[in-house]
């Protein structure tokens, strides 16, 4: 079977593109998530991990053009991706730890589809496209199936090919692999290793990030620590160790 690595070369070429943001504050229901946040992503495999309420998933939608910055200014390839819809499309996808967040039509053709003629593919076109990479993975008769038939770990195949037949240059992983199995983990995650696009992957699954070349740690909307994954994780490890020692609940 080609890879998805292949796929991405063969059809679109070179992917490389910077996540830039500088001063960004954002707040969502009165509360302040970032104030000043600043952070350049040039690297291929970037990790974020922290713990709950520290500003990870909001990080992934604004780097995915999902919400934008109250102050500040966020770009993604120098494109500001919360007002060019268009260019967002094709500059980052994002899977999200829910597939039956993600997906929205009722078959897995029409569900790839969408992507491509928001891009302005025309519909034989788009078809053709949503066909081969169903064929990349080896899926070539689901193309009329029902989403609400599929599995979980179907469904997330389905969000992962969605993104990816729309060629994007970053994408964007927010706890994809949560609730899934071993064996469709160990799948899913060996197909996005292979990947020729900007990782930016949140994590509670340290072992996950070891092998990137670069690890975040945000606490709070500040960065706590960047740097390597030899040097952050285990940081980040003991600290939340130490915290799970205490017998209190305050700072939840």
């Amino acid at each position: 079977m080609q890879s998805p690595r292949e796929f991405s070369i063969q059809e679109y070429g070179p992917t490389a593109c910077s996540v830039v943001l500088n001063d960004v504050a954002y707040a969502r229901d009165g509360r302040a998530v970032f104030s000043g946040l600043s952070l350049e992503l040039t690297q291929s495999r970037v990790g974020i991990v922290g713990r709950n309420g520290s500003g990870k998933s909001q990080l992934a939608r604004l780097i995915a053009g999902l919400a934008a910055p109250d102050a500040g200014v966020l770009r993604v390839g120098g494109a500001d991706v919360a007002r060019d819809r268009k260019a967002a499309l094709g500059l980052v996808g994002i899977l999200f730890q829910n597939p039956d967040h993600q997906i929205i039509f009722p078959t897995v053709g029409e569900e790839l589809c969408f992507g491509l003629t928001a891009q302005g593919a025309n519909r034989p076109h788009a078809r053709q496209r949503a066909q081969a990479m169903l064929d990349q993975f080896e899926r070539s008769d689901w193309f009329d199936r029902s989403v609400h038939g599929l599995s979980q770990g179907q469904r997330h195949l389905v969000c992962l090919m969605s993104v990816l037949v729309m060629a994007p240059k970053v994408i964007v992983l927010d706890e994809p692999f949560a609730g899934l199995d071993l064996a469709t983990t160990v799948r899913l995650g060996r197909y996005l290793d292979g990947l020729e696009q900007r990782l930016i992957h949140i994590s509670h699954d340290l072992p996950a990030l070891t092998e990137y070349d670069r690890v975040i740690w945000l606490e709070r909307g500040t960065v706590q620590m960047d740097g390597p994954p030899q040097q952050v994780l285990p940081a980040y490890e003991a600290e939340m160790r130490e915290q799970g020692g205490r017998n209190d609940f305050t700072d939840l």
